[in-house]
């Protein structure tokens, strides 16, 4: 999804979650806000390798893959969203959160809205205000 060339992202790892599907109230459609519907989102975070490394392989030391995805379910279950843009800024909010994060990009798809059409989708990438070291 994203550029490893950036140089600001140079001594990052990088975090992926790629095709989580769960069923959301997402649309502006009239037809939309009666039913939920099936979306798809896959997030990259960034983080430096100097954060993200555990000399005693321990989860504690890094950041918990299960913060993401039970995240991003509680949130997409909390309420309608009428546009994509708005749960994928919320949560890019959320993985900024971990103050490890340098940064994340978020990418939502609707792939059952048109039938010509294999997904309907945004993305976006946000960086943490500080860098952490």
């Amino acid at each position: 999804m994203t550029d490893l060339l950036d140089p600001r992202l140079a001594d990052c790892r990088r975090i992926f979650l790629q095709g989580m599907s769960l069923q959301a109230s997402i649309g502006f459609h009239p037809f939309e806000k009666t039913t939920r519907q099936r979306i798809r989102i896959g997030v990259e975070i960034f983080i430096p390798v100097n954060a993200s490394t555990s000399e005693c392989d321990d989860v504690s030391d890094v950041l918990d893959y299960d913060f993401i995805r039970t995240g991003i379910s509680a949130l997409a279950a909390s309420r309608h969203f009428n546009l994509q843009e708005t749960l994928a800024d919320e949560i890019v909010a959320l993985c900024l959160k971990a103050p490890m994060v340098r940064a994340v990009r978020v990418r939502t798809e609707k792939p059952d809205v048109y039938p010509d059409c294999e997904t309907i989708g945004t993305e976006v990438m946000a960086w943490a205000t500080t860098k952490p070291s």
